[in-house]
This record gives structure tokens, C-alpha cells and sequence, in this order.
């Protein structure tokens, strides 16, 4: 107790101490007769102590600041220490008085004091303008206007490096933007650029040390880094862009020996690679390396060396335990030469000073102690300049957009295999930075810059042999690939820093998630499965969780992958014996757990589950026993104690761990459904287990594997599915499974009401459960699982809400349920009530609910019983509420116009005729009109004239020649569209549904089935106009439909028609409608009965073009 009330006892004497000066200093007075001496003791007694709570800070410098006059420069110094003191330790958030009122006070002294006090006051303002840029707009033309301060003192020409290092540091506070807080202005914010860019280019002044110009470096690339976080980029197009990449690359390099290159001033975008050029000194160092008396000394001297680079060598430049010698024992222990040694080994007859001389140091007795200090400082410094500029360059490929910056990869990423100069790249840092903390940085931009690449990769291909006159841009891509899957191998192979292992695994999870492997040669990801093997049981928790992130991206990418198929058959101890790339056993280190026991345990310790006859054969999948075992079974080995304690004392895996694990169950299941149905009941049981458990994260994942394992069984089922019936899950399992799932702990989830995120997901549990099987569960699960679902759509929480109203909508297509009167109006009245939700989110999945449930109206519009038994007022309801949907978001409208068009073809004559429905109908049909002219999506417009053409199958609405003026709009809007529409699809639609009546009385009277003909025609003849490619593609398909249209016109026209008809096709156009027919009816034709009848309507076409030529 003594330490606790020490310090309970040290801060109360600070806070009195700080009181009691605070109130000296606010007692004093400008007039008093020893201010001068009264306010240098305060200052010091306030400089004195370290403060950890806040006091009113701002109300004591504001005093402070009207006791100094300018004219006292010490006490000016010493006031604008305490106001870096104070508002630094305790991080005081300012209003905007005190803003203005420190910061003309500190402008003021810039102005008024001398030079040399100029240091103090610039550290000053950079602490009070800290994220506050935005509010001192009234000083920016001050600060960073034409010949503004901060100018002055930053600019290149400065002598004083302190002062200028300073004045970046100020500017980059300024630019600091902190979240929720409006950014600055950018007109200031490109100056600030400007200058930090310019910093950056511009050379080391003489006489200068060096270690206080990578202080200059460091603190404009801390300001550029500001400048761009959380924006797009804004400073210039690809100029300015290659040159700011130019810059950072050649910062990247800092301070590595060994490393003489010729940096362009600009990189400029290019498919092909850029490499440096070696500079002129260069070649003069291949007569030395010829001489063998030399070669000879280099290699003695290195030897010699050998003993003392455990001190000195092992060390990065951040100070940190270096991983870099570790990677000699790595390969000795493998049986083979890997990691950066085969980097350095391929490349060492082309650069034979690039890698030795990073690791060259000199011994203890060439430096005195002073000259040793100072070399070690000066490498730390290099170290940061170099993670600075990697931090600047993550923040700038995390601002362009994507597409501008993938023609600078081969700048920063090799696209040719080891061969010649190897060029300076992301890679080389990777393999070769002695800083652990610059590799990780460097691994974090090469994420970012695969996060999101999958479009551009696609591209790559090298399943073809390459061509021997030139090289494909898709080969260059794929050499890109392959080169740095070997670049990371040897990374993850040489790395023991577990937090630059970490971000290893995390760039592999990256390239796996993104490279197109079905269009590579396959061999890429099995040795990289075997490799990251052994992680799995790193003592590091992080590894663990990123070795699992990589196998999840395995299983995901482009699944089901034929190699990953066959790795997932693999049985467990294959990869030991295989002769692949590396081995498990050959990765050993005192950070890792021994791997042999803990594999050799995970199918003893899973539960044993019976299985069905058929599922020996893939039974073993090692990864997914993996997977329940992390989930389901006490760690080996507690020594990092990150376990969360059972009831027994034993700690299972960390939660991250595990809920990495069951995301890795739940990407198996999805991409390898036929794999892991063998452990359907077991993982079933993992589930069940993980939803039972009070981590609401745990349940959460243990919903979602249901889910998924629900609907892998539903893609078996399919109608178009090409599995097997001997293949897919036996329907007995399948309805037993889900009678244990739904009779175990996912009903306490669906009630759990403190966690609505578990509730949204048991309720997609539900949703995914097989019709069939549905339909063989008990009555009772059946009706509770109809209850809660009715129950949850009144919930408060819009996600609950949501979910439970889509998996009604699924419910109402399921073949046991959609002839069920009771709980289709049941569900109806649900929906209706969510469509008048608030929540957007609600509402769309309302009314696709809604469209479910009327695309069920019409599979039940054969039984009269059922359209008797459902209310008229109901239908009026729906019909209503759907029409008022049309007018909502396109989200919504897209479904609502969709259950319109349902509706108006299910009503039955007696209902159209009754007055209450007059109205309604007549809305119906007119907002279907406006949303098919209107400028909405796609989607929306197709889904409208879809709904048009359906509400015309319907026998009962009146579409005749004394019909409602709506039945002459619904025509004008197709004709319209199918004319005009720039989207070929939408085209389509409305071509089919001006065939859809099947009656000539349903077109009206000559006028408008002249028009309707008409517009067809013309749509025929201008199928191909179109500027956009991607509407080309589907011109073929609309001449097709615009053909049939036509001849359906033909099939129902009367000889009243007959005159405009003839004149149509009498005409110039007349001759490429016959022509387009024509091919329409011999391409449809392929000889037998459908033959003769397309000749007889060939034939008919002819002789009515005879006849309405003749006088």
C-alpha cells in the first residue's frame, strides 16, 4: 500500500504546488515592483514538475502572456517553454480566445525579439496550433501567405537548421487535422505541401551535419504525411505525383551503404519497369573485386569479424533486437540456403558491394567511444528517415486513386525475375533494412498497395508460354506475382521479429487475396501452405491470428481452386515428406512452440462425431480439424498466458485466435462446401458450442458458420445444381441437423436483445435453412421459428428489423408455406408495417419481401381457393402501400415496382371491378408509367417494365379500345423507351412487354398498334447505334426480342391493320425489317415441324410486301 499512497501523495503535492503558483502569478499585477524576479521563479517552479491532470491552463497563459512584455527576452523564452510544458503534457483542447490571443503573442516575438530567442518561440506555436489550423484562419495569410513567417524560417536558404527544423515541424501541426474536426483550408494546405516537398528535394547545405538535416527530413516528412492523411490527393496531377514517388524512393534508401545510384527527379507511369541507372563511379570497383589477393583480405576480414557482429550487427537501427542474423541458423537448420542469403546469393555476381556493405560495420577499436555514439546516433536518425518516408508513401498510396497509381508499380515492385542489377524496390527493404520497425513499414505500403488490386491483377497470365519477340503485359504482371510470393517466402523464412512476422504474413493474406491463380501456372500457394504451417503455433498471438487471416485468404481466392482442392485432401503429415519448397521442420526458433506434438494431437483432440458412409474418404481436411481445435480445445502451451480460463482451469485460445479460426471454418465451408460436409455434424457442434459461450463475438461467428453450413446445403439442392444426389448431404442429416441446431442455444440468441448485431445473424441463420428440410421439421420447431421471426420484425433496432423482415420474405417461398392463406396474410400485414419503417435499410428489405410475396400470389393464382380466401382489403393494402414504395429510394422502388406488377396481373376481375379499387389501380399503372420515363437506375427502369409486361398478362385489365387513359400511357412509355433508352437492357424489357398481350383487342385501335409497330421497327433498325462497347454487347439479344415482338404483332394483326402495315413495310426501312426477320426466323429454325411452319411465315412476309407494292 506504501508505493500507491506515495504517489497518491506525490500528485496531490504537484497540484497543490501548481495551485499555489497559479494563484501567485494570477495575484500579480503588470505595475508590481519585483514582477521580473516574482514571475522567472514561477516559471521555474511550473517548468519544474510533470503534470498528468488538467488544470486551466488557458486562463493562467493568457495572464501570464499580459505580464511579459516583449522587451523582457528571457522572460519571453521562459513563457514560451511554459506554454509548450504545459499544453504538451497535458494536451489541452483550446477555445478559440485563447487560440488567437497565444498565437498573436507568439507572432508578435517573432516580429519584435531577437534571433536568438527565436527557437523557443517557434516551438511554442507549433504546440499551440497543434491540430488547430483550422480555427487560426485569421493568422494563416500571416503565417503561410506571401513572405509569411513560416516561409521565412523554413525555406532551404535558412541558416539555421534548428530554426527551420522547427518551422516544418510548426507547418506540419498546423496541416494536422484531428478526427471530427474540419480540415484546413486548401489553399494553405497545398503552400504547406510545397514546402515540405521542396525540403525534401532540396540537397544537404554544406557544412551542415548530417544528423540534423535527417531532423530537417524527418520533420517535412511527418508534415507531408499530414497533408495528405484521411484526403484525396489534391496537389497536382502526374507530374508532380511522379515526383513527389521519386522523391520518397530515394528517401526510402537513407543512409545505406552500398547503395551509389543516380535517382531520377521523376518516375513517370509506364507499363514496363523503370530501373535506376548505376552511376558513373561504379564499374571502377570490378578491377578490385578481379584482384584475388583482395578478395581474398574481404573475405578474411569478414570471418574475423564474425564474433563481434552479435553487439553491434544484431541491432537495428531503431535500437531493437535485429532478426537478420538469425536467418544463417534458419538456413542451416532447413537443409538449405534460403531467405536473404539466396537473395544476396543471386545477385551477388551483378552487385557484389549492394548487400555486404549494408552489413559491413567496422570493430569497436577503429572508434572511439564518442565517434562510436555519434555513428550509432547517425543510423538510428538514417533508420527514421527511412520510416518516415515509407510512412509518407503509404499515406500517399492510400490518397491516389488506384488506378493512377498502378503504372508506377514496377518502380516500387520488380516485374522481371532476378537476372541482372537487381532494381531498388519495396522488396529489397523487406529482405534487407537492418530495422525491423523500416521492414514493417515497408511490408504495410506493399498492402496497401495489393489491398484492392484484384481488377488490375487479373490481367496477369503465364499459363501460355511467353513469346519470344516481346513480353506480354499480362506475363510482366504474373512475373510480378511469382517475384514477390519468392521475395515473401524468403521474408516469412529469414523474419523473427514477431510484429515484422506479423506484417509478413498480413502482405502474403494480400497477394493471395488479390492474384488471379486460376490464370497462373499453379505451385504458387503449395509451398507457401506448407510454410506457414508451423506458425500456427507461434507464441506471438498476432502471428497466430495473421497465419490464420492467410489460410482464410487461401480458401477464399477464386474458390474452389483445383490446387487448393488438393492441398485441403492432403493428409495431415504429407507436407513432412513432400518434396516442397520449405518444410515445417526446417523453421525452428526460440520463439516458437514445437510444432510435431501439437499436430499430431488435433484429431485426438477434437470430439468424435459418427459420420455417414460416404464420408471417410475426405474426413481429414487438416485445416478445418485445425480450425475446431483452436476453437474447441486448451492450448499446449500457456506461457504467454492469453488464454481465457474454462471452468477446469485449462485456457483456451485467445479470442482473437478463435474467432480468426471460425472465419476460416466459415471461408471452408462456403468455398469448399464438399470438403467440409464431411464434419457437417461436428462443426454443427463447434457452433452450437460458440453460441452457447457469453462472448457475444464468439456467438456472433458461431451464427455465421450456420449460416454458412445452411447454405451450402441449399446450393447443393439447388435446381441447377451439378452435384450429384449421391453426393449432396442426405436429407435425413440435413433435417436432423437442423432439429439439433434449432433445439440448442440459437433461440437464446434470437432473444438476446442486448446484442441485436447476434440477433441479425440468427435470424440469417434461420433464413438459410433448406425448403425441403423445413418441411420435415416437427410442427412445432416450424411454427416457433415463424413466431420469432413475426416477433423480431417489431424490434427497436433497425439491423433485428431488417434481417427478420428478409427472412420472412424468404419463408414465403418455401413450397410448405406459400399455400398457407394464415401466414401469408400474416406475413403481408408484417411487411406492410415495415414499409413505413423510417430506416431506409428497413424498407428496401421490405419491399423485396414484398415482391417475394407476390411472386407467391402468382405461383398460387391456379387455385381459386386461395384467391377467394385471401381478403380483398388486404390486397388493396398492398397494392397501395406499394405504390407509395414506387416513390421511395431506388432501393426500394426497384422491389415495389417489381410487387406492383405482380399485383395488377393476380387481381381478379370481381376486384377490378369494385370502386375501391378504381382508384388504386389507375396509381398502380401511373406510377409504373413515371418510373419506366423516368431517369432511375437500370435496375429500376427494367424491374418497371417487367412489371408493366406482367400487369398486362392479366385477362381482366381493361387494355382494350374503350380502356382508361392509363392504358394508353403504359404503351406510350414503352414505345418510348424502346426507342430511346440509351441502356440496351432496359430495351429489352419493354420490347418484351409490348409482346406480352396475347389478344389484338388489348393494343386498342389502329393508332396505337400503328405506333406500337411503329416504335418496334425503329428500334429494330437502330439496334446497333450506340457509342457505349458494354451496351454493343447485348445488341443481338434486343434484334432477337424486337423480332419476336414484331412477329407477334403479325400473328395478332387484323385487316384493319393491314394499310399501315403494308405502308411500314413498303418503305426503305420496310427492307431491313424483312431482312432482320428473315435471319430471326431461319436462325430460330433447325429443320422438323418448326421448320415449315417459319417457311410458311417467310413466304407470308413476302407476298404481303407484293401486294402493298402493287398500284
Amino acid at each position: 500500500a506504501k508505493p500507491g499512497g506515495w504517489q497518491l501523495d506525490s500528485l496531490s503535492d504537484t497540484e497543490e504546488q501548481f495551485s499555489r503558483c497559479a494563484a501567485k502569478l494570477r495575484a500579480l499585477r503588470a505595475d508590481s515592483v519585483q514582477l521580473r524576479e516574482e514571475l522567472n521563479l514561477l516559471f521555474d517552479q511550473l517548468l519544474s514538475e510533470n503534470y498528468n491532470k488538467n488544470f486551466d491552463v488557458c486562463a493562467l497563459l493568457k495572464h501570464a502572456r499580459s505580464l511579459v512584455p516583449l522587451s523582457h527576452e528571457h522572460l519571453v523564452i521562459k513563457l514560451c517553454q511554459l506554454m509548450h510544458h504545459l499544453l504538451n503534457q497535458l494536451k489541452v483542447i483550446m477555445d478559440e480566445l485563447t487560440l488567437d490571443v497565444l498565437v498573436t503573442y507568439t507572432m508578435s516575438a517573432l516580429k519584435m525579439c531577437s534571433t536568438w530567442t527565436h527557437s523557443d518561440v517557434l516551438l511554442a506555436l507549433s504546440t499551440i496550433v497543434y491540430g488547430n489550423g483550422h480555427q487560426c484562419h485569421q493568422h494563416l495569410n500571416d503565417l503561410l501567405g506571401e513572405d509569411g513567417a513560416l516561409l521565412l524560417y523554413s525555406s532551404p536558404s535558412q541558416p539555421n537548421i534548428e530554426l527551420r527544423r522547427i518551422a516544418l515541424t510548426c507547418m506540419a501541426n498546423i496541416c494536422l487535422r484531428i478526427p471530427g474536426q474540419p480540415p484546413l483550408d486548401d489553399q494553405y494546405k497545398s503552400v504547406c505541401f510545397g514546402v515540405f516537398l521542396k525540403t525534401l528535394q532540396s540537397p544537404k547545405p554544406p557544412d551542415t551535419d548530417e544528423l540534423f538535416y535527417c531532423m530537417v527530413i524527418q520533420a517535412a516528412l511527418k508534415g507531408f504525411q499530414c497533408c495528405l492523411s484521411g484526403g484525396k490527393w489534391k496537389f497536382g496531377g502526374v507530374e508532380e505525383l511522379g515526383s513527389v514517388l521519386a522523391t520518397l524512393k530515394r528517401l526510402m534508401f537513407q543512409g545505406t551503404p552500398g547503395v551509389s545510384i543516380e535517382w531520377p527527379a521523376v518516375l513517370y507511369p509506364a507499363p514496363l519497369p523503370q530501373y535506376e541507372g548505376l552511376s558513373a563511379p561504379k564499374p571502377a570497383e570490378s578491377p578490385k573485386a578481379a584482384e584475388p589477393s583482395k578478395d581474398a583480405n574481404k573475405k578474411r576480414k569478414s570471418r574475423g569479424k564474425g564474433k563481434k557482429m552479435s553487439t553491434e550487427e544484431i541491432r537495428g537501427d531503431d535500437g531493437e533486437e535485429d532478426d537478420r542474423m538469425a536467418a544463417p541458423v534458419l538456413q542451416k537448420v532447413g537443409g538449405r540456403v534460403g531467405g536473404r542469403g539466396e537473395a544476396e546469393s543471386l545477385s551477388k555476381s551483378y552487385t557484389p558491394s549492394l548487400y555486404p556493405s549494408w552489413k559491413k560495420n567496422s570493430s569497436d577499436s577503429e572508434f572511439s567511444d564518442p565517434e562510436g555514439n555519434a555513428q550509432s546516433k547517425l543510423r538510428l536518425s538514417h533508420g527514421r528517415v527511412r520510416q518516415g518516408a515509407l510512412h509518407s508513401l503509404l499515406a500517399v498510396v492510400k490518397s491516389v486513386e488506384k488506378r493512377a497509381l498502378y503504372g508506377y508499380w514496377s518502380s516500387f515492385i520488380p516485374d522481371s525475375p532476378t537476372g541482372g542489377p537487381p532494381p531498388l524496390t519495396l522488396l529489397t527493404i523487406i529482405l534487407k533494412d537492418p530495422s525491423p520497425k523500416v521492414r514493417a513499414c515497408a511490408l504495410q505500403v506493399l498492402s496497401a498497395m495489393l489491398d484492392g488490386s484484384r481488377q488490375f491483377l487479373a490481367v496477369a497470365e503465364d499459363t501460355a508460354s511467353p513469346r519470344t519477340s516481346y513480353t506480354p503485359f499480362s506475363f510482366s504482371l504474373a512475373t510480378a506475382v511469382r517475384e514477390l510470393h519468392r521475395a515473401l517466402s524468403l521474408a516469412l523464412l529469414a523474419e523473427t521479429s514477431p510484429q515484422t512476422l506479423t506484417q509478413v504474413i498480413k502482405c502474403l493474406a494480400y497477394l493471395v487475396a488479390n492474384a488471379p491463380y486460376h490464370r497462373l501456372r499453379p505451385g504458387l500457394l503449395s509451398p507457401l501452405w506448407k510454410q506457414i504451417r508451423p506458425y500456427v503455433r507461434h507464441r506471438d498471438v498476432n502471428v497466430r491470428v495473421s497465419v490464420l487471416t492467410l489460410y482464410g485468404a487461401l480458401v477464399t481466392t477464386q474458390a474452389p481452386l483445383p490446387e487448393v482442392q488438393l492441398l485441403l485432401r492432403q493428409p495431415e503429415g504429407s507436407s513432412s515428406s513432400s518434396a516442397g519448397l520449405f518444410t515445417p521442420d526446417g523453421v525452428s526458433s526460440p520463439a516458437r512452440t514445437p510444432v510435431t506434438p501439437s499436430q499430431r494431437s488435433l484429431h485426438a483432440q477434437s470430439p468424435h462425431v459418427p459420420r455417414t458412409p460416404g464420408e471417410e474418404e475426405s474426413a481429414r481436411v487438416w485445416l478445418l480439424q485445425l480450425c475446431v481445435s483452436l476453437v474447441t480445445q486448451p492450448r499446449e502451451d500457456q506461457s504467454d498466458s492469453e488464454g481465457t480460463g474454462t471452468g477446469g482451469g485449462a485456457a483456451l485460445e485467445p479470442s482473437p485466435v478463435r474467432l480468426e479460426a471460425l472465419q476460416v471454418l466459415s471461408h471452408l465451408v462456403h468455398g469448399y462446401f464438399s470438403l467440409a460436409q464431411a464434419c457437417l455434424c461436428e462443426i454443427g457442434h463447434v457452433s452450437a458450442r460458440c453460441l452457447g459461450e457469453t462472448d457475444p463475438s464468439i456467438q456472433l461467428h458461431g451464427a455465421k458458420l450456420l449460416e454458412e453450413l445452411g447454405t451450402g446445403i441449399i446450393q447443393q439442392y439447388r435446381a441447377e445444381s451439378n452435384v450429384p444426389e449421391s453426393s449432396r448431404v442426405p436429407m435425413s442429416q440435413v433435417v436432423q441437423f437442423w432439429s439439433d441446431v434449432l433445439s440448442g442455444p440459437l433461440n437464446a440468441a434470437l432473444q438476446n436483445e442486448q446484442h441485436p448485431t447476434l440477433q441479425t445473424s440468427a435470424c440469417d441463420t434461420l433464413s438459410s435453412i433448406l425448403p425441403q428440410a423445413f418441411a420435415q421439421l416437427p410442427d412445432k420447431t416450424q411454427l416457433m421459428c415463424i413466431t420469432v421471426l413475426l416477433g423480431l420484425t417489431y424490434s427497436d433496432n433497425y439491423l433485428v428489423k431488417t434481417a427478420a423482415v428478409r427472412a420472412l420474405g424468404i419463408y414465403i417461398l418455401f413450397p410448405c408455406l406459400r399455400e398457407d392463406v394464415m401466414f401469408v396474410a400474416d406475413t403481408a400485414n408484417t411487411i406492410l408495417a415495415a414499409l413505413d419503417d423510417r430506416s431506409p435499410n428497413v424498407r428496401a428489405k421490405a419491399a423485396w419481401s414484398l415482391g417475394n410475396l407476390t411472386d407467391t400470389l402468382i405461383v398460387n393464382i391456379v387455385g381459386v381457393d386461395f384467391q377467394e380466401e385471401l381478403s380483398d382489403m388486404l390486397l388493396l393494402k398492398m397494392l397501395q402501400a406499394a405504390t407509395r414504395a414506387s416513390a421511395d429510394k431506388d432501393r426500394v422502388k426497384c422491389n415495389a415496382v417489381r410487387a406492383l406488377g405482380n399485383l395488377l396481373h393476380f387481381l381478379r376481375q370481381s376486384q377490378l371491378s369494385r370502386s375501391a379499387f378504381q382508384r388504386p389501380l389507375e396509381d398502380a399503372v401511373r406510377a409504373l408509367v413515371k418510373t419506366v420515363q423516368s431517369e432511375a437506375t437500370m435496375k429500376v427502369r427494367w424491374n418497371a417494365c417487367y412489371a408493366l409486361g406482367n400487369a398486362f398478362r392479366n385477362p381482366a385489365l381493361p387494355l382494350g379500345r374503350y380502356s382508361a387513359p392509363w392504358s394508353c400511357d403504359a404503351f406510350s412509355a414503352l414505345c418510348h423507351v424502346v426507342t430511346s433508352c440509351k441502356n440496351f437492357k432496359v430495351r429489352i424489357k419493354s420490347a418484351a412487354a409490348l409482346a406480352v398481350p396475347s389478344r389484338r383487342g388489348c393494343y386498342g385501335d389502329t393508332k396505337r398498334f400503328s405506333c406500337v409497330w411503329h416504335s418496334l421497327a425503329t428500334a429494330l433498325e437502330n439496334s446497333e447505334d450506340t457509342n457505349d462497347f458494354l451496351e454493343y454487347r447485348y445488341s443481338a439479344s434486343l434484334r432477337h426480342t424486337l423480332s419476336e415482338a414484331l412477329l407477334h404483332l403479325l400473328s395478332v394483326s387484323q385487316p384493319l391493320d393491314m394499310p399501315a402495315l403494308g405502308v411500314s413495310l413498303a418503305s426503305e426501312d420496310g427492307k431491313g425489317i424483312k431482312d432482320h426477320l428473315i435471319k430471326y426466323l431461319r436462325a430460330e429454325g433447325g429443320g422438323g415441324e418448326g421448320a415449315d411452319g417459319k417457311e410458311v411465315v417467310v413466304s407470308f412476309l413476302e407476298d404481303l410486301l407484293k401486294i402493298c407494292k402493287e398500284p
